[in-house]
């Protein structure tokens, strides 16, 4: 909840989630909470009159890979140039049709590396090569 979070307060969203079920609305709570989250899908129902099946059909869902990257320490993950670098070509690369988001893990000595694309080809590409350049940048 704390990236997520974080993002939303940098973008000024009032809502963000993650795949985890993790869902904040931020004009109702700073963390994920399945009760407000199933409150708001019902306030919606009603006000809208649609089918739960509705909402469904207003997403599109693009392959998505995590990678967690054993790493002796995360200190410092994000100072690294030659990761900077990596990040801006595969966000170059998949412009609007994807993202990266990487992330120092809250609990365990890992990075984790999310890659999501239009196509399973770009998620697998840019997933292995970033989880890579964090294994070649933090296990020196």
């Amino acid at each position: 909840d704390r990236y997520v979070l974080e993002e939303m307060q940098r973008l000024g969203a009032t809502l963000g989630g993650e795949q985890s079920g993790h869902v904040i609305f931020l004009d109702h709570a700073t963390t994920g909470d399945g009760l407000v989250t199933a409150l708001m899908v019902l306030q919606f129902l009603q006000e809208s009159g649609a089918p739960l099946s509705a909402l469904a059909d207003t997403m599109t869902a693009f392959p998505q890979q995590l990678t967690n990257v054993a790493v002796a320490s995360t200190r410092g993950w994000n100072e690294q140039e030659s990761l900077r670098r990596a990040i801006a070509d595969a966000e170059a690369d998949l412009g609007m049709d994807g993202r990266v988001l990487i992330r120092a893990s809250g609990t365990e000595p890992k990075i984790r590396v999310m890659v999501e694309a239009a196509s399973a080809e770009k998620v697998d590409y840019w997933s292995a090569r970033l989880a890579r350049v964090v294994e070649e940048t933090m296990t020196e």
